[in-house]
């Protein structure tokens, strides 16, 4: 594990017979799934080759969602391109890359001749590295070192911001990496007008960017992570202008990759627990409650204190925990109910899978109790077997390859950075909590009999708003990650839905939920173009969480009663097929919409507003205009 992130030590490794696997691949979801191993720069190369060439075939990549990629930077970039390409499949991203030419920064940002112009990039990452800053070392002058940080940080910005107006992309701003000499020993960076202390200001100044259409690429952090002395190559800077050691282009590229599928809302939102050897040392069932380990003052016992902390850390962050143990179920809870030393109890967890059942089938029980696509899940268990099992039955769950030494389960969960953010507002923190609270639900309909009774014995308050200032975040946040209850999949930032806010050509509307078991928050987003005659749906998605309780038919009786009062007659919405939104399929149907007109790329479906019958629904409305 002393390499853990040059060798992305939280993914199995190649196959021997890799460059055979990749031979026979000819589809998609194939290459996706070569993708999940731990692959060095050479095979990530392959894997790039061979995505292409299926690309030119027009070969079955259904699965994959399309992207395209600037990148541009004062450093030599082709031999990381195919690495970001291939890395990509590992995320389920069809990456398509347009790379500027080497050292043209500003001439990219201003000129008219750009590579990027022809192209409908969807992201720009800029990867600037200090050798391409105006920087002045001047050690002892802090006039003059804060004035020059100044001149870099505007230089950057200049370049970003002309690169967002030329091609109306979001861009990644790659933070800077410090040279790994250090001529005053401790004293360099406090020292002003070095160059430390310049690249350590200036990533301070870099961080007061970031906005919806900036994110900042924390290189500085990976190359300390793994040390400055290793990231740096003086040989091959010199030899051929790479940014750094080639040994780390799987690291850098998976790290780039992130922030992209958590701009696709790709990361995960759930991490699934296994509980013998893994939250705690030992088997409660054989060693009781006395004979585990866990706690201070073993080394065993704090290194799955450890884990459980960061464990709760992420659950701060919004991931939802569940666990999924074969026990039996009051064996299994003992401990989080009586043990001292556990920080995790009962009441973190969502939901808790306690059962002679195999792992895959508890962990579809977990997605079906959460409302959360397989997609969304994270498998942690020490025990290999397990994590090969549900591998095998669900690949799309993420399973971590976790070492012999506990003490290193916590830092391999960090690492692999499965739950990437490039935002956090708080219905994030608060994310866990909503889970949790509608995992009791489940509980509840699954006791009744009687639908109608159950969502009426929920006591729902939904509340119907314009877009405003107040919940723009998040409903740009809802908009990025939402794929599954989502009619058209179509994104917008947070500049493009604030610009939405106060257009007289739009009906806007963010929901949000309440019920006798919590505030759901917000979750249902509508955005509605407006036409004489007819209104256009553009977007309408909302969180499964909270399926089959009427949301959607009180959002289409708030947007029909806005309709009649314009003397509208039609209403007209599309559905747009991807591999993740089937669940919507029949959405307008079951609304009474008629089917006008279909490809094999959407449906458009209409309603004619004085056909609709207003239905009584089980829950209080609450409007705010």
């Amino acid at each position: 594990m002393n390499n853990l992130f040059q060798d992305l030590g939280w993914l199995q490794a190649a196959p021997s017979d890799f460059s055979l696997r990749l031979a026979g691949v000819n589809t998609g979801i194939a290459l996706r799934a070569l993708a999940q191993y731990a692959l060095d720069d050479n095979q990530l190369r392959k894997l790039a080759k061979k995505y292409t060439k299926l690309l030119s075939e027009n070969a079955e990549l259904s699965g994959l969602t399309s992207m395209t990629l600037g990148v541009i930077s004062n450093s030599t970039t082709q031999l990381i391109t195919p690495a970001l390409q291939a890395s990509a499949l590992r995320f389920g991203i069809a990456l398509n890359i347009v790379e500027a030419q080497y050292d043209q920064l500003a001439h990219e940002a201003y000129s008219a001749e750009s590579a990027f112009a022809q192209y409908n990039v969807n992201m720009v990452l800029v990867a600037a590295d200090y050798h391409g800053l105006p920087l002045k070392p001047c050690p002892g002058d802090r006039e003059a070192a804060e004035k020059n940080v100044t001149e870099c940080l505007s230089y950057l910005q200049a370049v970003t911001q002309s690169l967002r107006v030329k091609t109306g992309a979001q861009i990644i701003l790659q933070n800077i990496a410090p040279p790994a000499e250090l001529l005053s020993g401790s004293f360099e960076g406090r020292l002003p007008g070095t160059t430390a202390w310049l690249l350590k200001r200036l990533n301070s100044e870099l961080d007061r960017l970031v906005a919806d259409d900036l994110f900042i690429f924390d290189v500085a952090g990976l190359a300390s992570t793994v040390g400055l002395a290793n990231w740096h190559d003086p040989t091959l800077y010199n030899i051929g202008k790479l940014p750094f050691a080639q040994a780390f282009t799987p690291i850098y590229a998976d790290y780039v990759c992130r922030i992209l599928a958590a701009r696709l809302g790709k990361s995960r939102r759930c991490l699934i627990l296994d509980l013998d050897n893994t939250l705690w040392g030992g088997v409660i069932g054989d060693d009781g409650l006395e004979g585990i380990l866990i706690g201070n003052g073993n080394p065993t016992g704090e290194a799955h204190l450890q884990l459980q902390q960061t464990i709760l850390a992420l659950r701060a962050r919004g991931v939802v925990l569940a666990v999924s143990s074969k026990n039996e179920d009051a064996i299994a809870r003992l401990p989080f109910k009586e043990h001292p030393d556990m920080v995790l109890k009962e009441d973190h967890v969502a939901v808790f899978q306690a059962n002679w059942s195999d792992k895959a089938s508890n962990i579809r029980a977990i997605a079906q109790t959460l409302s959360l696509g397989l997609e969304s899940m994270v498998f942690l268990d020490d025990n290999p077997v397990e994590r090969l099992q549900v591998r095998r039955e669900l690949p799309e769950v993420a399973v971590p390859e976790l070492p012999d030494d506990p003490a290193l389960f916590a830092r391999v969960l960090a690492a692999a950075g499965y739950f990437e953010a490039i935002t956090f507002s708080d219905e994030d923190r608060k994310r866990a909590s909503f889970y949790q609270d509608n995992a009791k639900r489940v509980e509840i309909l699954s006791q009744s009999s009687d639908m109608d009774a159950y969502l009426k014995a929920l006591d729902m308050e939904i509340t119907l708003t314009p877009f405003d200032s107040v919940g723009r975040a998040r409903i740009a946040q809802l908009i990025s990650k939402s794929n599954q209850f989502n009619l058209t999949t179509k994104r917008y930032s947070e500049a493009e839905v604030k610009a939405l806010e106060s257009d007289p050509n739009y009906f806007t509307r963010q929901v949000r939920l309440k019920d006798s078991m919590g505030d759901n928050g917000m979750i249902s987003v509508l955005i509605c173009k407006k036409a004489d005659g007819v209104w256009f749906i553009d977007t309408w998605l909302m969180s499964c969480r909270v399926l089959g309780r009427k949301v959607e038919d009180a959002v289409l009786q708030d947007l029909l009663a806005a309709a009649k009062s314009a003397a509208v007659s039609r209403l007209r919405g599309k559905y747009c097929p991807t591999s993740r939104n089937v669940i919507v399929k029949d959405h307008y149907k079951k609304l009474g919409f008629d089917k006008i007109g279909a490809d094999e790329h959407e449906e458009i479906w209409q309603l004619n507003v004085c056909d609709y019958q207003v239905l009584p629904l089980p829950m209080k409305f609450k409007y705010s205009l």
